[in-house]
């Protein structure tokens, strides 16, 4: 008797992202196994449109959901298949792709199809924040307000993105947070505080590179008020993956933390932002959400000199 085929539904975003989807479906059609999978792709009609689809796979059993599109439409899809037997697949098309790089699946749209159908799966963490899920980041301070800036640009990319880090950088004001986790309470003056749940933002910048999302915990990362000739080494530090190491940065772990601030404003989880008031809880979800990912962990071709080269041209203009 043949075995069952299993189910994939291709959620696609048509105009999330910064790369084009053109091709795909005869791509998935060259690339995933028909002896073993019957697929179909359903487009994306308005915002939130992702993850009541997904929602509804979810409830029909479906096997795996991929997102095609860029963070915000993986967190929506993800979003929809915490705590769910289906899995997450990744296509990523977006201009971060966080969570994907995380996961070691391809930039390209063919090599991350060939990660689908291999179909590896394992469980993975995630966060919540005011209530929110999240899978690779959330945070306050100057990355939820650039998160902001980001949203309210309307044209997406690489330099969109380093234009305004760089430039509201300067003048961002850091606030005073009082952090209580497990070991206690602790206040600190700090320009951002982020909870990793993966290793980075998005582009192989990575705010901790030593997260797993596999070990029950959040990397907290508290960064304090620097110079204006202490950000171009922050900045390469991320890069590098030695942020750690940066006299700048503080760094512990929990599974949950309340945030109190003085005043209300920015948050973003993987990127999108909020608003949210003075006091802000966040905690991790252990292997709630199953996913697609590489096996054989393959490094992406993707590295980080196209940023690092837009960061020291912004600088040599300015300086």
């Amino acid at each position: 008797m043949q075995d069952k085929k299993q189910q994939i539904v291709f959620i696609v975003n048509p105009i999330s992202g910064t790369r084009s989807k053109e091709g795909l479906e005869e791509l998935i059609a060259s690339v995933i196994d028909a002896d073993r999978y019957d697929w179909k792709l359903v487009k994306t009609e308005r915002a939130g449109h992702a993850s009541e689809i997904a929602s509804e796979c979810a409830d029909r059993g479906v096997d795996i959901c991929v997102a095609v599109g860029g963070d915000g439409t993986v967190n929506e899809v993800a979003s929809a298949l915490t705590e769910k037997s289906t899995a997450l697949g990744i296509i990523p098309c977006g201009s971060g792709n966080g969570l994907a790089r995380h996961m070691r699946i391809p930039m390209n749209m063919k090599g991350a199809l060939e990660i689908i159908n291999q179909g590896h799966i394992e469980a993975f963490d995630y966060g919540k924040v005011g209530g929110h899920p999240f899978f690779c980041t959330c945070g306050m301070g100057f990355d939820a307000f650039i998160s902001l800036k980001f949203a309210e640009a309307g044209k997406r990319g690489l330099t969109t993105y380093v234009e305004n880090v760089l430039k509201e950088g300067l003048k961002y004001q850091p606030d005073v947070y009082t952090v209580t986790d497990e070991s206690g309470t602790h206040s600190y003056e700090a320009f951002l505080i982020a909870c990793a749940n993966a290793a980075q933002y998005g582009n192989n910048a990575y705010i901790a590179p030593g997260a797993s999302m596999q070990d029950g915990l959040l990397d907290v990362i508290i960064m304090e008020p620097f110079s204006m000739l202490e950000a171009p080494g922050i900045a390469l530090d991320m890069f590098a993956k030695t942020l750690p190491n940066n006299s700048r940065i503080k760094t512990f772990q929990a599974r949950k933390i309340h945030i109190h601030r003085q005043k209300e404003g920015a948050v973003h989880y993987d990127g999108d932002p909020t608003i949210m008031g003075t006091d802000i809880d966040v905690e991790i979800v252990s292997r709630g959400l199953r996913a697609v990912v590489n096996p054989a962990c393959i490094e992406d071709a993707s590295h980080p000199t196209r940023m690092m080269n837009a960061i020291s041209a912004f600088f040599h203009k300015i300086i």
